[in-house]
């Protein structure tokens, strides 16, 4: 039995990783402010002898008593509703949270895993985007205050294994979707989602030739897992390789949720497409050699898992 604090751990992703954990044995703290995330997401947890909850802004000192094995920091403002919302915010925790998290690590001598994105890719040149790729990303654009934070969180990483000879791992996350997401964060799943049981028109912004691959939330666990037990140090891509285009995505989700919702094409008059990426695929051969590691969950079965949550979600809002 290890101790792990998971930050961010009343999130999306967080959550799913302290039942993972707590099922596999361990001693789980989660750290959050709920921010970005909400207390239901862990409600059932509260009880659990293994299981602490510690309500913490990460980019102010962080003290954990007693001793841990590992830490794995998944705070963040990831969706753009937030990180146009809060851009400073979103480099702090992105910056002074990842430091902190280090700190903590070398101060426990803990393993630490740093959730990083696919966004690190930016809007790519090289497709599908293997880790090698460096990435094209505008520093100065809107989205930058979010790709820049998570390439500089990196950085920081890397930068603790060499000079302090951190345990570290290092996770770039593509699309994930699942229970336990917001209904307002402004991701296309989610948007999507919410429109199609509201009997809302589906938004696709521009003409819907983008393209994303997703991948449901218990494959990423597993693969963080898996990662988190390796001796892996350079970045490892976990995604869904099966590109499609955001068209294609609607008119899943459409007649999924139902199929009384039409489909109209957008332009929005806002930053939220500014240097938004056309393609995203990520080559998951690393994952696949090193970590034995690929999705199982097909798209459908996820997504029904998922709009079965957003049904009582929406109806518990009443909306």
């Amino acid at each position: 039995m290890a101790r792990i604090l998971i930050t961010g751990g009343a999130g999306f992703i967080g959550s799913h990783l302290c039942d993972r954990l707590l099922a596999d044995g361990h001693e789980v703290i989660a750290m959050d402010n709920f921010f970005t995330s909400h207390p239901r997401n862990i409600a059932h947890l509260v009880g659990h002898d293994r299981f602490r909850f510690v309500k913490h802004d990460v980019t102010e000192y962080i003290y954990i008593d007693g001793h841990l094995d590992a830490i794995l920091h998944l705070a963040s403002l990831p969706s753009p509703v937030d990180y146009l919302r809060e851009p400073i915010k979103t480099l702090k925790v992105g910056a002074l949270g990842t430091h902190k998290a280090l700190g903590l690590a070398r101060k426990h001598g803990a393993k630490f895993l740093l959730a990083s994105t696919s966004e690190v890719y930016g809007d790519p040149q090289v497709h599908p985007q293997p880790e090698t790729y460096w990435g094209n990303v505008n520093p100065i654009g809107p989205r930058g205050v979010y790709d820049e934070s998570k390439r500089f969180a990196e950085a920081m990483t890397m930068a603790y294994h060499r000079y302090h000879g951190i345990d570290t791992r290092i996770v770039r996350i593509f699309n994930t979707y699942g229970p336990r997401m917001r209904a307002d964060d402004g991701r296309v799943v989610t948007n999507f989602i919410a429109q199609g049981l509201r009997g809302e028109p589906l938004t696709v912004y521009d003409d819907g030739s983008r393209t994303r691959s997703f991948c449901y939330v218990s494959d990423l666990v597993e693969g963080m897992v898996r990662l988190l037990e390796s001796d892996i140090v350079e970045p490892v891509n976990l995604g869904n390789p099966d590109e499609m285009t955001v068209l294609e995505f609607a008119k899943v989700v459409q007649r999924l949720t139902g199929g009384k919702s039409e489909i109209v094409f957008v332009t929005p008059r806002d930053e939220r497409t500014k240097d938004d990426p056309h393609i995203r695929q990520p080559d998951i051969t690393r994952a696949r050699t090193l970590l034995g590691w690929e999705p199982r969950v097909p798209l459908e079965e996820g997504l029904q898992y998922t709009i079965d949550y957003f049904r009582h979600l929406l109806h518990l809002e009443g909306k």
